[in-house]
């Protein structure tokens, strides 16, 4: 089995050592290739006006400067395109990936590109809190990791299908179960824009989010990570929404 281990934290980030471990527990045949810089948020873009640098870090292990996008198409269509990868792992994650941040990650455009390709691919995250922040830790997912991908390629990853996985801010022996999930949502609310000043008194503004609690639905990846379990999210290329494409089909009918 080969594999190919991609994030959007970048080339330097412990999260991409610790998803190369989990790679390493299938096979010795692991190739990395990840952004040179962090590029959480970018979402599924690519570089179309700027060119890709490509810069070899050590054997098997590349930087691209570009997005995670770039990374999995430089990687499949140019370092590997004599002998592409039986699977992608995207990860693992600097914070969870659930709800609304599945449209906004690196981390799931990672594997959404596998996907593409045609590549079993699962994107991986590690949820962090208030206490562990600054200093996440990714043991949880490297403890219970291995035993998730196994079960989901035993069972098969259909084609157009991406698998989120997402493991609480607990310690390993904490985690109380597994979960297969709906993507979540949360309270728009919590959204917030906070504006600033400089030390010349111009203004600058973040994206910011209020932290109080509020409620998960019941099934959902935002409910599974409360109650410590992890969340296993089957995610569909095709956005389609069939039941809507019908009631369009009903009323342009003849017109």
């Amino acid at each position: 089995m080969r594999i190919l281990v991609t994030n959007d934290d970048g080339i330097h980030a412990p999260g991409l050592d610790a998803c190369v471990r989990i790679a390493q527990s299938f096979t010795d045949d692991v190739w990395v290739v990840a952004p040179e810089f962090d590029q959480s948020g970018v979402a599924h873009s690519l570089s179309l006006s700027d060119p890709l640098r490509l810069r070899q870090v050590e054997e098997r292990r590349f930087a691209v400067k570009g997005t995670p996008t770039d990374c999995v198409i430089m990687a499949v269509r140019h370092l590997l395109a004599e002998n592409p990868p039986d699977l992608v792992l995207s990860g693992i994650n600097r914070g969870q990936n659930i709800a609304e941040d599945v449209s906004y990650s690196g981390t799931v455009a990672g594997a959404i590109e596998g996907t593409i390709l045609g590549i079993p691919s699962v994107a991986l995250s590690q949820a962090f809190g208030m206490k562990t922040r600054d200093n996440p830790s990714y043991i949880t997912a490297e403890t219970h990791g291995p035993r998730i991908i196994r079960m989901l390629l035993d069972a098969g990853i259909p084609p157009g299908i991406v698998m989120n996985v997402n493991f609480p801010d607990r310690p390993p022996d904490e985690i109380t179960g597994i979960a297969a999930t709906a993507q979540g949502k949360r309270d728009q609310r919590l959204m917030r824009i906070d504006e600033r000043r400089d030390g010349r008194n111009n203004p600058y503004f973040w994206i910011a989010f209020e932290r109080r609690v509020f409620d998960t639905a019941p099934g959902s990846d935002l409910r599974a990570l409360d109650e410590g379990r992890i969340s296993v999210t089957p995610l569909r290329l095709d956005q389609t929404d069939e039941p809507m494409m019908t009631s369009l089909a009903l009323l342009f009918e003849g017109k």
